[in-house]
């Protein structure tokens, strides 16, 4: 059974979910870490709800019989859109958060009342992002636009295979492909001024994006509101670990990381977006 020093486990389809990861270590810097990078079966968003449903399935039953974890984070907004409800009717008992494209609080923020989202096509397409924008469609009109293939450029960007200016510059094509197909940014009445980061490995991109839509226009993602709900469910719960400046020394330590593909790519990822030692990933198994 979990109890208050167990680890919290995170997942997603690949490397997008670190960005989750590092919201976590942020707002809870004395708990330990286990994180999954599916990456021999991303990206999700272009796999269908059964497989994901599956997978997801998998993904936890491991987590919970090889790390005992006390929570468990789905880092990915497609596995979220699919799986959730059916991970916490078959888990009761274990707090698990999911992710999901921050439109409420785009469009609490915009002042153009006109707000853009980029997603996966599994997130676009799904039952539950349909009801999240109706919710928030009152006084806001959402320019959603899928994005084929830009998920896996991120992903492919941490292989040191692939040269970083070819990867760069596909992820730089693929941006400004999906942003110009979505119409005008800015601050000005009729233009977009914020732009919802619907998938997690979106963040990763943040750069090249804010270079295209302009510096008026905010990114929303949704990775520290996150582990804000994981911590206020944890405290709820009395699962909170002791966070004290010897938990806090610790917490490089604290975090381990697998990975179903490349073990390179992730330990790239690691250090290149956390700040990791290489040696704190590993290669993982999960049939």
């Amino acid at each position: 059974m979990p109890t208050p020093t167990s680890p919290i486990g995170v997942f997603d389809s690949g490397i997008g979910g670190l960005s989750v990861l590092q919201a976590l270590r942020e707002v809870l810097p004395g708990e330990r870490f286990v994180y999954l990078a599916d990456s021999g079966n991303a990206p999700y968003g272009e796999r269908g709800d059964a497989f994901v449903q599956a997978r997801s399935a998998r993904i936890t039953d491991w987590m919970r019989s090889q790390h005992d974890v006390k929570a468990l984070v789905i880092a990915c907004n497609t596995a979220t859109a699919a799986a959730i409800d059916g991970l916490r009717d078959g888990n009761t008992g274990l707090p698990i958060i999911g992710v999901e494209p921050a439109l409420k609080p785009a469009a609490l923020h915009s002042k153009t009342h006109k707000v853009g989202v980029i997603a996966t096509q599994g997130t676009v397409s799904s039952h539950r992002f349909a009801a999240l924008q109706a919710a928030n469609s009152a006084h806001t009109q959402f320019v959603v636009q899928a994005c084929a293939g830009l998920a896996r450029a991120i992903e492919d960007s941490t292989r040191p295979s692939i040269p970083a200016s070819q990867n760069a510059t596909q992820i730089t094509a693929l941006c400004a492909q999906y942003t110009s197909a979505m119409g005008r940014f800015g601050s000005e009445p009729g233009q977009i001024d914020t732009l919802v980061l619907g998938c997690t490995h979106y963040v990763f991109a943040a750069d090249t994006l804010r270079s295209l839509v302009g510096p008026e226009v905010t990114l929303v993602d949704t990775g520290t509101p996150v582990a804000r709900r994981t911590y206020s469910l944890l405290h709820a719960t009395g699962m909170l670990r002791k966070q004290d400046v010897e938990a806090g020394a610790a917490a490089l330590e604290a975090c381990q990381l697998f990975t179903t593909g490349d073990v390179s790519a992730l330990r790239h990822a690691a250090e290149q977006w956390l700040g990791l030692p290489a040696t704190c990933a590993s290669s993982a198994i999960i049939a």
